[in-house]
């Protein structure tokens, strides 16, 4: 039996790690774009854009894809983004954060998912740790500056040899005088071929509510991959069953053989929000912790009483993993 890579990595056998850990970093034609790769033996390859709020992108385990990519691909991030001008941008990838000003649809001068997924991070640097269970840890700051008080996170991507697992933690800082209304939520996006087929999703929920009207027609319908069909988008929004603080839901897809487990803690983000869309060219799964609804910055402050606030001179601490493994 061969070595596992991360035993490897700890007793120094291999003449060069990038054997286990590879790291590579390029430019997205035509755009220039930044792209940073990760491919650990055994463990699930990513892609990071940092100029689009050091996201993930792409990402792959034993071969297969989890991320979902939508036609626009890796589109360079907008000067602006206004109204509904974040989806023309929306290129899909595993992790796409929203948020820090507004989640959801335009509202109070904010456009579609706010503006952080559209900023440029800084402070780059990527590191292989050898020690112990070898991964490879990306860190970044992303600045949110287009209102004020100005917001700062730090965002820190772990991702394993050996093992499917990525984590994303961020420390969201207000250094301002005064509290600012700081709405989040990952936008985790699975497609073909793992949301297909015969996938399940398995999540341990109270309550399911549907957005709005449309989506009732998928009331009963939200844990299995629809038939395409031309129709509106479906979005509920669950309240999820935390254990020890933490709630996750499952990818069960059997004809890959695989799982996919995305899980976060409810302390912050204590919401499961799922957007489901059908259509022809579409095909898409997402799960999203948030710390709101997606119905804009108005909506959510009546029916909160008020939006999620980080006081002046403290931070928020949030974080997400997804792991893949074989069923």
């Amino acid at each position: 039996m061969s070595e596992r890579p991360e035993r490897a990595l700890e007793r120094g056998t291999l003449a060069n790690p990038d054997a286990v850990l590879q790291i590579r970093t390029s430019r997205v034609d035509p755009s220039g774009m930044r792209a940073i790769d990760i491919v650990p033996t055994g463990g699930i390859a990513i892609r990071i854009l940092p100029d689009r709020g050091f996201d993930l992108g792409q990402a792959w385990f034993s071969g297969i894809p989890l991320a979902w990519v939508s036609r626009t691909g890796e589109a360079p991030p907008l000067d602006d983004p206004a109204g509904m001008d974040w989806g023309d941008a929306f290129g899909g990838g595993l992790v796409v954060t929203c948020g820090l000003r507004n989640v959801g649809m335009p509202s109070e001068g904010h456009g579609l998912h706010g503006t952080f997924s559209h900023l440029a991070a800084a402070d780059v640097t990527v590191e292989r740790v050898l020690t112990g269970e070898g991964h490879v840890r990306a860190r970044a700051t992303v600045v949110d500056d287009r209102d004020t008080p100005t917001l700062t996170v730090h965002r820190e991507i772990l991702t394993y040899a050996g093992r499917g697992r990525v984590e994303v933690t961020d420390r969201t800082v207000n250094a301002g005088p005064e509290p600012v209304e700081a709405p989040l939520l990952y936008h985790c996006n699975f497609g073909h071929p793992l949301w297909s087929g015969n996938a399940v999703l398995e999540a341990d929920v109270t309550t399911t509510v549907p957005r709005d009207e449309a989506s009732e027609a998928g009331l009963d319908h939200w844990r299995t991959p629809p038939d395409p069909a031309v129709g509106p988008e479906w979005v509920f929004e669950h309240d999820p069953v935390p254990v020890d603080g933490t709630a996750s839901a499952r990818i069960v897809q059997p004809d890959l053989g695989v799982e996919v487990v995305v899980s976060w803690d409810t302390d912050q983000l204590p919401i499961l929000n799922q957007w489901i869309d059908a259509n022809p060219g579409m095909s898409v799964l997402g799960l999203e912790p948030a710390n709101c609804g997606t119905r804009g910055r108005s909506a959510e402050r009546r029916r909160l009483g008020t939006l999620p606030a980080i006081e002046p001179g403290r931070d928020r601490m949030t974080h997400i993993a997804i792991e893949a493994r074989h069923l």
